[in-house]
């Protein structure tokens, strides 16, 4: 019988309690939040099948294939709109396609309605949104095993994907292999905890003030690089969690919580005991940089006959081009070719979970694995921040002391040039900030700037007593002839954008635009209607404007009280927008309507 004295000898695929006919195998989770198998000696049997398909104890017989070398390719979906929805490439969309074009089924991870990951198989297209993309946490597969099984004994055509483990542990469970059955894994680093994921969703549920709806692991809103997980709330906030920033990944990436027979993985390495393995492509640059948009690449590892056949049926409606194996290892090297992970060497991991059981997440991550923002900048590079203010200002020692007197002399203008947040005022600019309003930098902010040398048009800036405004990382440029009013008590707030000339911006209340907001000519935004009142039941004058992320304002558009756009949307030119517009589509007119859905767009 199973009977698990380490754990690090136990992966948690669930096909020991599936083929147990005795039903004498439950799975116990531990204080860390996987499961394990527990064996009621009463109703077993001593059958020994369990230790028969255990994967973990059956891996030397289960690791070969047919090709003696995986082929090699790099590529990505046509469909630029299920490219953009997928984790890499969208290659896996194109494999599910063409298995429910032959009237089968395809079992992947899904979000249940509580945001639990279980594996389920469906043979309903409708479903495949639901399969795609990864989830960074280990999947449940109880009852799996059984049940391709019987699909496959009745005839029925299955592709199978899952984490390593769990495809080795299908194909141990069946025993035999099947013509009608493809597998599918993936380059799998680790599995984490879902007892960490749990306390990780609260925290955000806390911080936000509402209960979590959807989850996105790495959304391609910022990019494919910027790894952001994007969870939304019942409240209609959003939250991005880029890179380390985000508590979850950043003690992924540490290892802080993953499974204990991660970190002496049986199941990477080659020869792959799949089919077909799908991954990212990190390093597609390096290697053929036609293949690099950030939108996401593929890397396509075709492990057996079976597979390339089946990957045959695809390849017309990819991009890709064939690589070898010594072109994909520096970017993927453990995950393909195997090596411990490290255990993180200053946490004890014990006292961590303890911890967990104690305290919020977000609480837990910043005592035991603290984010090390680039705030801490080292004295070379603040060296060099403000060497770079000279240079690129050598030939005007006008516009340097602009630079010195906004970032230095006015104290209510929170910047900083030894960290790189620069307020730089061009020339120019009527500039008029109260003593009492609060003006926040987070990256480079330039106003006034111009193409045309010699120049004079204007940019005028009011902010009046109590009024914030604040601008977020990265660049935000504003061209000439604009206005921009932020009334007292207001609150105008800005990720990063890049503004044509002539925007005009007034703001009473409160006006938020995300990061990389693009603005075309002689656009209007303003969250009031001047303080004039119309005898209508319910008016309102004023009310706040919300513009989401990667939003595309194009010229003479106008945009009124009370508007929330969402991100990835594209406003086309001479339009009004009065009411709310919704992610990813085009709206144009007066009043603005949706035109275009599923839309995705690069400067």
């Amino acid at each position: 019988m199973i009977d698990i004295k380490n754990k690090k000898d136990c992966c948690g695929c669930h096909a020991c309690g599936d083929v147990c006919h005795a039903q004498a195998i439950t799975f116990r989770t531990d204080h860390e939040g996987f499961w394990y198998p527990e064996v009621d000696k009463e109703k077993c049997t001593d059958c020994h099948l369990c230790e028969k398909i255990c994967p973990m104890i059956n891996i030397d017989k289960l690791k070969h294939n047919d090709l003696s070398e995986p082929k090699v390719f790099g590529g990505y979906n046509k469909d630029i709109v299920i490219r953009f929805d997928s984790t890499s490439g969208g290659i896996f969309t194109l494999l599910a396609q063409a298995m429910y074009k032959q009237k089968g089924y395809v079992s992947g991870a899904i979000y249940t309605d509580d945001l639990k990951v279980f594996n389920f198989i469906s043979n309903d297209k409708k479903d495949l949104k639901r399969l795609r993309s990864s989830k960074y946490v280990q999947s449940n597969a109880e009852g799996l095993y059984k049940q391709i099984k019987q699909l496959l004994i009745a005839g029925e055509k299955v592709l199978a994907c899952g984490s390593p483990c769990q495809m080795a542990a299908l194909r141990s469970f069946l025993r035999k292999d099947y013509d009608n059955l493809i597998i599918v894994d993936f380059l799998c680093r680790a599995t984490n905890s879902p007892k960490v994921f749990e306390k990780y969703k609260e925290s955000l549920e806390a911080r936000y003030g509402s209960k979590i709806v959807s989850i996105k692991d790495k959304n391609k809103d910022h990019g494919w690089h910027s790894l952001a997980r994007k969870i939304t709330f019942e409240n209609g906030q959003v939250y991005y969690g880029e890179g380390h920033e985000d508590d979850y990944r950043r003690g992924y990436h540490d290892n802080v919580f993953e499974r204990p027979s991660c970190y002496e993985c049986k199941f990477k390495g080659i020869p792959r005991m799949s089919d077909v393995t799908l991954g990212d492509f990190w390093g597609i640059g390096q290697v053929d940089s036609s293949l690099e948009q950030n939108l996401g690449t593929s890397l396509i590892m075709i492990n057996s006959k079976k597979g390339l056949e089946y990957f045959d049926k695809i390849k017309d409606k990819l991009v890709v081009k064939e690589f070898t194996l010594k072109d994909i290892v520096p970017g993927n090297s453990t995950a393909i070719m195997g090596g411990k992970l490290p255990y993180p060497a200053n946490i004890n991991r014990d006292e961590f979970f303890k911890a967990l059981d104690e305290m919020p997440f977000d609480k837990c991550a910043a005592k035991f694995f603290p984010y090390e923002s680039n705030d801490k900048i080292s004295a070379k590079r603040k060296v060099k921040n403000i060497l770079r203010v000279i240079y690129h200002n050598k030939k005007n020692p006008m516009q340097l002391l602009r630079i010195f007197y906004w970032n230095y002399y006015r104290k209510n203008i929170h910047s900083n040039l030894l960290e790189g947040k620069v307020f730089n005022v061009l020339s120019h600019c009527a500039i008029d900030i109260a003593k009492t309003a609060n003006i926040e930098v987070g990256g480079q902010v330039s106003l006034n700037q111009k193409r045309t040398r010699g120049s004079k048009g204007e940019f005028r800036l009011l902010v009046e007593d109590g009024a914030r405004l604040s601008f977020g990382k990265g660049h935000s440029y504003f061209k000439y002839d604009s206005d921009v009013q932020v009334f007292k008590g207001a609150q105008l707030l800005i990720g990063s954008c890049a503004t044509n000339i002539g925007l005009n911006i007034v703001c009473s209340e409160k006006i938020v635009m995300g990061d990389d907001v693009h603005i075309g000519r002689d656009v209007w935004i303003r969250d009031n209607n001047g303080g004039h009142h119309v005898i209508i039941k319910g008016y309102k004058d004023k009310a706040p404007v919300i513009i989401g992320d990667h939003v595309w304002i194009c010229s003479n558009v106008s945009i009124t009280k009370g508007v929330t756009i969402g991100e990835g949307a594209i406003i086309s030119a001479n339009s009004v927008v009065t009411t709310n517009i919704p992610a990813h589509c085009i709206a144009s007119g007066n009043p603005a309507k949706v035109i275009a859905e599923n839309i995705y767009w690069r400067p």
